[in-house]
């Protein structure tokens, strides 16, 4: 059709037709004929002539009415495509340049009347869109409604009402808030924006399961700041009322929606949501004002009637939502004092307000404040009246670091609460602390934001740490797991902050209290109680320097005793944390409190008896421990037999252990279990050291075990053949190439040749000259270059020196040695290296095996020059079960899954440089 006239005519005739047909006679009686009319609208929607397309908008909106649409089944997809072209016809008007003569800009007339042109195009279409909208919710209520009858089962589901309202969100999120939004720089109408309100505020109820995100996107789109705005610019006075209304019902909806679905607090009760509903339908309507007179109203001090107070909850409850969708049209530092005032205006009228009001006053009241100020006391003294009234904190609580510091802050809130809130905390992070305690062990020094505010308020108030062991202990278990990564990850990072005494002597309380409670089965104590003992332990490990056991200490010690006395062997995470922090304390001080310790330790019965069990269960095939813990176990046993042996301490109950087992389970190993034959292995040296003499270790013959030969005699308790098992036994234990167990079987070892000399010079000397011996060393060096320079093969060389085993090492090979030592670069090599390499040198001298004094010399002097930095490690080289482990570095450096896995180091000694023994 050509005639653009007679198309726009046909058009409104069509229109009129559509728009005064009676509801009650339909005008499409049958769905083909509806098809066809929604046809003709879409091409005359998309037609280029303005005129035409305004005309076939408005009959379009006509069209959506539900008795011309009610003839089944309904055409959703028509309908979609009819809308659709309506839609993009809109945005092809609204998009084109504003009119220009040919000669310069247009008038400010012209200008004015293209705008008011497109304005009432989009509200044209905005209609339509709404009736659209109108229908679907109408259509809710129709069974017959829902979905095409004739549609094929396989079929996409496109001609059904869910397809339909799920289009017309995206469609008013793609197109109509766009178009709205670009005409309002230009110009606003009350009518217009009506229309746009009344579209948003039917979507909520047209998809009721996409309102959460919708509305999430409108606040974070500033709708809240937008709504009010016309609100305060056309609604103050009694026009616009209808305006008004629809802008109060789409708050209303808005309100309610993102309070109900709230991201880091816990969501309303229904009964809270009912109320605050009815809040915001009463107050809405009644609020038009501008943002400075709604924070001057907010913060009004004088008496506040019923009504009044009522629409200070609405303003309040606005400002909340906003910010929390980073919409922040008013001033933090003004909305601060508003929300102040208002607090106090509650406690002088003596009234408590409404738990969703008081969640946002405290929330915007923590954010907002300056973080240089404190609160005035009768806040603070306020806020704590409002929340001793509330049943549980969780339901005012938000997920925030600035609220959990506004509570940490202030000692009269921390007393009170600090607690709950820091368990809230805890139980609303959502970082990886498993992670974490990883990332922090490889050195990586990045730390969540939440962690660093929280580590920030621990610094600033270390009492705050009490609250944290108390939340291990009573605490669920994810929760306390949580905490003891944080404090522990704290404690590494801050080792300025002495908190050391502040932990032990709550954490005293603590463990009293436990055993007060469940003397007889800790076991069934809080599931927390492991970390609780694992905190204990770095604590322990953070003290670097020797220092005196006080009264604390000692009974800290007595109580861990105790509770490990009252465990089976099978309650692994209690007795493992535990033997860690027994061990260190008994290690980390000076030779006097070792011995108070060691006294201390040695009357628990219950102790010693756990720890004849628990070795006896080492050469078990059933109900042995995990590896670790018997680790820890045989160490110490080997600590409290060196320290009676040292100190001459009363014994009261004795430790028996079977020796041939012992000797079994090192010449033959289980798999993979080279830590455990470490700490055999520094039990065994402890016992040879002693000559098998002690008070507090009886080492029994095996049941099975024949008597000993008459030329046994000298060897007693050990047999030759267990000597030369041993020995074996420790060789192929060494060929292994295990850093750990190469210390541990060469100190060994030391410890065996040792007890032979003493006993039988022929059979020391017999050992140290066995031709495997050689294999044996030319094994271990084959490790690359300088290999010689690890600590254990110097010192084997050292034994082989020292019994003038030429055939092992000779005296050639011997200055080759020390030719490579003095060609190395010693700046580069561990203390513990150094201290072997002095060790062999020393040796060597002492047996006056020198042939190249000038090399001797050279290697002397470098030594000395290091020797300060030598001097300072903590734990000469033969005593370390785990060489890159110094005393208390585990605090800093490894993840408490390495201190676990370790049972640590070994006792403490001064190397000793022996003479020739022939």
């Amino acid at each position: 059709m050509n005639n653009t006239e007679l198309h726009k005519q046909g058009v409104l005739l069509f229109a009129e037709i559509l728009t005064r047909q009676p509801e009650e006679i339909k005008l499409f009686t049958s769905s083909a004929m509806c098809r066809d009319a929604g046809r003709a609208l879409q091409e005359a929607v998309s037609s280029p002539v303005l005129e035409v397309a305004a005309e076939a908008v408005k009959a379009t909106s006509a069209f959506l009415r539900k008795d011309h649409q009610s003839v089944p089944p309904v055409q959703y997809r028509e309908l979609r495509a009819l809308l659709e072209a309506m839609l993009d016809r809109c945005a092809d008007f609204s998009q084109t340049p504003l009119s220009r003569r040919s000669l310069g800009h247009a008038s400010s007339r012209d200008v004015e009347k293209d705008i008011l042109r497109r304005g009432k195009f989009l509200l044209s279409t905005l209609e339509g869109f709404r009736n659209a909208c109108r229908l679907a919710v109408e259509f809710q209520s129709e069974p017959s409604a829902q979905e095409n009858p004739f549609t094929a089962p396989s079929a996409e589901k496109e001609d059904t009402l869910e397809a339909f309202s799920e289009f017309l969100l995206s469609a008013c999120d793609t197109f109509c808030i766009p178009m709205v939004m670009r005409h309002l720089e230009q110009a606003t109408y009350p009518a217009l924006m009506e229309v746009f309100f009344s579209i948003l505020h039917s979507l909520f109820v047209i998809v009721p399961h996409m309102k959460e995100k919708f509305s999430k996107k409108l606040a974070a789109s500033s709708f809240i700041r937008l709504t009010l705005e016309l609100k305060a610019r056309f609604c103050s006075g009694p026009s616009h009322s209808a305006l008004n209304q629809v802008c109060s019902s789409f708050l209303h909806c808005l309100c309610i929606s993102l309070l109900s679905a709230p991201e880091k607090t816990e969501p309303p009760s229904q009964e809270e949501l009912s109320a605050v509903s009815e809040l915001l339908q009463d107050g809405l309507p009644h609020i038009s004002s501008r943002s400075p007179e709604s924070l001057a109203f907010l913060s009004d001090c004088q008496y506040v009637e019923g009504a009044a107070r009522q629409r200070q909850h609405c303003v309040l409850l606005l400002f909340y939502l906003a910010h929390i969708h980073a919409d922040r049209f008013v001033s933090e530092a003004e909305l601060f004092v508003a929300v102040r005032s208002f607090l106090l205006s509650l406690q002088d009228q003596g009234e408590h307000p409404p738990l969703t009001v008081f969640r946002a006053s405290i929330y915007l009241l923590a954010v907002c404040q300056d973080k240089d100020d404190a609160l005035d006391e009768a806040v603070v003294s306020a806020i704590r009246k409002f929340l001793e009234g509330i049943p549980d904190l969780h339901v005012i609580y938000t997920h925030h670091p600035l609220l959990l510091r506004l509570f940490l802050l202030y000692p009269e809130l921390m007393s009170r609460f600090g607690h709950r809130v820091l368990e809230l905390w805890f139980s609303w992070e959502e970082s990886s602390y498993e992670e974490l305690d990883d990332v922090l062990s490889a050195g990586q020094p990045t730390l969540p934001a939440s962690l660093a505010a929280l580590f920030h308020i621990l610094r600033s108030s270390p009492s705050i740490l009490l609250i944290l062991l108390d939340l291990i202990y009573s605490s669920p278990v994810d929760i306390g797991h949580k905490v003891l990564i944080v404090l522990r990850t704290f404690l590494r990072r801050n080792e300025d902050v002495q908190v050391g005494g502040l932990i032990r002597g709550h954490f005293l309380l603590i463990l009293q209290r436990l055993l007060v409670e469940h003397g007889t089965s800790p076991s069934e104590a809080s599931g927390n109680l492991p970390s609780l003992l694992s905190l204990l332990s770095l604590v322990q490990l953070r003290n670097e320097s020797e220092q005196e056991l006080d009264s604390m200490s000692m009974k800290l010690l007595h109580q861990v005793s105790k509770l490990c006395g009252q465990c089976s062997p099978t309650d692994t995470d209690i007795l493992q944390p535990s033997f860690n922090f027994l061990y260190w304390s008994l290690h980390q001080t000076t030779l006097g409190s070792q011995k108070r310790a060691a006294a201390v330790l040695l009357s628990s019965t219950a102790l010693i008896e756990l720890l004849e069990k628990m070795l006896a269960l080492t050469w078990a095939e059933e109900g042995s421990p995990r590896t670790t813990l018997l680790c820890s176990a045989w160490l110490l046993t080997a600590s409290f037999s060196a320290q009676q042996h040292d100190g001459n301490l009363q014994v009261h109950q004795t430790l028996s252990v079977e020796l041939g087992q012992v000797l079994k389970v090192l010449s033959f190993p289980k798999k993979k279990a080279a830590l455990l034959s470490a700490a055999i292995l520094r039990f065994l040296r402890t016992a040879l050291q002693q000559s098998f003499s002690s008070s507090l270790v009886a080492l029994v013959p095996s049941r099975a075990q024949p008597p000993p030969a008459p030329e046994d005699t000298a060897l007693a308790p050990l047999g030759t053949s267990q000597v030369l098992s041993l020995v074996t036994g420790l060789q192929n234990l060494l060929v292994q190439k295990d850093p750990l167990l190469s210390h541990a079987c060469v100190g060994c070892l030391e410890a065996l040749l040792d007890y032979l000399h003493a006993r039988s010079p022929d059979m020391a000397l017999h050992v140290a000259s066995q031709p495997w011996n050689r294999f044996l060393l030319f094994t271990l060096l084959d490790a690359g270059e300088n290999s010689f320079l690890r600590p254990e093969i110097l010192r084997l060389m050292t034994l082989f020196v020292r019994f003038q085993s030429s055939s092992i090492l000779s005296h050639e090979e011997v200055g080759l040695v020390l030719q490579g030592a003095a060609l190395a670069d010693l700046s580069s090599l561990s203390n513990t290296t150094l201290q072997a390499l002095r060790g062999f040198l020393l040796q060597v001298q002492s047996m006056g095996l020198l042939v190249d004094h000038s090399t001797a010399q050279a290697l002397q002097v470098s030594l000395e020059g290091l020797s300060p930095r030598a001097s300072s490690a903590q734990l000469p080289l033969q005593d370390m079960l785990y060489p890159s482990l110094q005393l208390g570095a585990l605090a800093r450096s490894g993840s408490s899954k390495q201190w676990d896995g370790v049972a640590s180091c070994f006792r403490t000694e001064v190397c000793t440089v022996y003479s020739p023994v022939l």
